[in-house]
């Protein structure tokens, strides 16, 4: 029987055990963009402006996942360009780091139209993308942001309120799922659990150095 190639045994494992070790990469960033191409695989490249890639630094061990570009992200190009955006980098220098040291993605890459929440196959259609990144990345915290996000990464139905502040595990990494920036920026008195949340991310990869 032919070896399975990582992202074979990464979609397999979409719905099954995700304590498994996350099977080891031999793609790239870039392989794994031509390969989604000019992607027309879900209904929400209808109305894209552009195709909203992971970035930051590859090599990263801090990784951050949203759950889909809005309008700003859409006319960029870029993850969290927007209001939210600038909140997250805020986040990110709190914790003594600056938006270069991380990666940051998305479960979808194109903008649902008015910003509503992707339908969860929209989300199932490009989340293995995210995942063959994630393997390639392998980094050793990922902060999910947001319940859509959480939910649709962690492959859970518990919401975020429930699941924020513990870490949990996904193929072996560490998964700290949070508030999104721009629920703070609705609610901003939740900011200070998502500071709390933070706080056990930046001592957790204190401890490994």
């Amino acid at each position: 029987m032919p070896k399975k190639t990582v992202e074979e045994d990464l979609t397999a494992s979409l719905f099954g055990d995700i304590t498994k070790t996350l099977p080891e990469s031999k793609e790239t960033i870039e392989e794994i963009r031509a390969d989604i191409g000019n992607c027309t695989r879900c209904p929400l490249y209808e109305g894209r402006t552009k195709i909203v890639h992971t970035t930051g630094n590859f090599s990263a061990d801090l990784m951050f996942v949203g759950e889909a570009p809005g309008a700003d992200e859409d006319q960029k190009g870029e993850p969290f360009v927007g209001r939210a955006g600038q909140l997250l980098n805020k986040i990110i220098e709190a914790i003594g780091m600056k938006r270069e040291d991380v990666c940051i993605g998305n479960i979808n890459r194109c903008r649902p139209p008015g910003n509503r929440t992707p339908t969860l196959p929209e989300a199932h259609t490009c989340r293995p993308f995210l995942i063959r990144e994630i393997a390639v990345i392998r980094p050793k915290v990922i902060v999910v942001l947001g319940n859509t996000a959480c939910q649709n990464l962690l492959d859970t139905k518990v919401g975020i309120t429930k699941l924020r502040g513990n870490f949990q595990d996904y193929y072996g990494v560490k998964v700290m799922p949070t508030f999104h920036p721009a629920y703070l920026l609705r609610d901003p008195s939740k900011k200070r659990e998502t500071w709390e949340d933070m706080k056990k991310v930046r001592d957790y990869l204190s401890g490994l150095k």
